[in-house]
């Protein structure tokens, strides 16, 4: 074939991606259905009071066309009254706020608006996959900083939060080509919301260096402790934070793709005017009905609810591993929940395909519970570099957003793995 049809690089040299594989091996598992505790979509429908808003919208001729480019009016000034009492000042719906199409669109657009070829940034290990083919189109570089587990993670349960960052390591990522940090609380996949102490420290860093804060905070209605915004912490930090949001995390609908970035002006416009050219506008019907759940979720109660729902969840699935006694980080935020699986023993020569046996050993766990016990979890050191990936190969994330009887079915067949166990009879 011609040199002219060669992939770019980009997309030439990446490996199988770990959505593929374990979609590959939960199709061709001999038990079925799979119990998929995976990937971070939700099992049930959006409030009924979303669902109508959506339904009502596809009745009106100017929610089926082109919406302005920087987003709806009328979700923009959704989101600023309702982000307004965190943000401790009125925000202005037309210059600190912009839609995209999903909050990983908003991200890409963010890095689109500032960076440039050779300009570096800087993101914590474990991270969001999409962030570094986002980062490394316009030509960014990289640098990781890893967040280290809790070094008894493997012999005892204990908070997210004590994943930690050592703050040397932090600080020698900085230099004069740094353009950029990409922060994610609460944190996917460990579940750790960052102190106001941590935050702080990274903001004098940023301040120092003259960083633009990303702020990705898609989980913000999803906290167990005490939560902090790094953009609320000084004026200084405000000026150069954008904090990144999703109407599909909040309102269970991640297949809506409504996403938005709150920042300041100077920010802003730029992330806008990289949106408009990725993909104009998002979809019409859908930002009117978040805009419509934006105005109602605080009448409702739906906020509460949902945090009341989503941790009564993360204890009802728990149960099973302390039942094993597999240890496991308990999540300070989002829907995700990190189990050190050390303890289990895969069998000797067992029959792993090629595209696995090679990885590192959590995805030989993972392979291993889809086809032994029909469950379906994400290895962790998917989101390392293959320098740090040993420090994630006993870990497994679950994604607990499923209905009860999933989550029962789940630890149901997650307690076959008592007779794996280092020590059991």
């Amino acid at each position: 074939m011609s040199a002219k049809f060669t992939p770019a690089k980009r997309v030439a040299d990446q490996k199988q991606d770990v959505w593929s594989i374990i979609n590959e091996a939960a199709a061709a598992s001999p038990i079925q259905p799979i119990v998929n505790m995976g990937q971070g979509f939700f099992g049930y429908n959006p409030p009924q009071f979303i669902i109508d808003a959506a339904k009502s919208a596809l009745d009106r001729v100017e929610c089926n066309q082109y919406s302005p480019t920087k987003g709806r009016p009328r979700l923009k000034k959704a989101i600023a009254d309702a982000y307004t009492p965190f943000f401790g000042r009125k925000l202005d719906p037309e210059t600190e706020v912009t839609i995209t199409t999903g909050a990983n669109e908003g991200m890409l657009s963010a890095f689109m608006g500032f960076i440039e070829p050779g300009d570096e940034v800087i993101i914590f290990e474990p991270f969001f996959d999409q962030y570094i083919s986002n980062i490394e189109m316009p030509g960014g570089v990289i640098r990781y900083v890893p967040m280290h587990p809790p070094p008894d993670g493997a012999e005892r349960t204990s908070s997210a939060g004590n994943w930690t960052i050592d703050f040397e390591e932090l600080e020698k990522a900085f230099n004069d080509k740094t353009k950029m940090i990409v922060l994610n609380s609460p944190h996917n996949p460990v579940g750790k919301v960052f102190s106001k102490e941590e935050l702080t420290r990274i903001g004098e860093l940023c301040l120092k260096h003259q960083t633009i804060i990303l702020s990705d905070e898609v989980y913000d209605r999803l906290y167990y402790v005490p939560f902090t915004r790094i953009a609320t912490l000084s004026p200084e930090l405000a000026q150069i934070t954008l904090t990144v949001g999703s109407a599909g995390k909040n309102f269970y609908a991640t297949g809506w793709r409504v996403g938005y970035l709150i920042g300041p002006p100077h920010l802003i416009k730029y992330v806008a005017a990289a949106h408009t050219r990725i993909c104009y506008s998002s979809v019409s019907p859908l930002q009117e009905a978040a805009a419509i759940g934006f105005e109602q979720a605080d009448k409702v109660g739906f906020w509460d609810q949902a945090v009341k729902e989503m941790k009564g969840k993360m204890d009802r699935f728990c149960q099973v591993f302390d039942e094993l006694n597999i240890p496991y980080s308990i999540p300070d935020g989002g829907y995700f929940v990190l189990a050190n699986l050390a303890k289990v023993q895969l069998p000797d020569n067992y029959a792993f395909p090629d595209h696995v046996k090679n990885r590192p050993r959590d995805f030989r766990m993972a392979y291993f519970l889809i086809v032994e016990l029909g469950v379906a979890a994400i290895p962790p050191t998917e989101f390392y570099t293959d320098e740090r990936a040993h420090m994630a190969e006993d870990w497994l994330r679950f994604a607990v957003c499923k209905n009860d009887d999933v989550l029962e079915d789940a630890k149901e067949r997650l307690r076959g793995l008592r007779k794996y166990m280092i020590g059991s009879a």
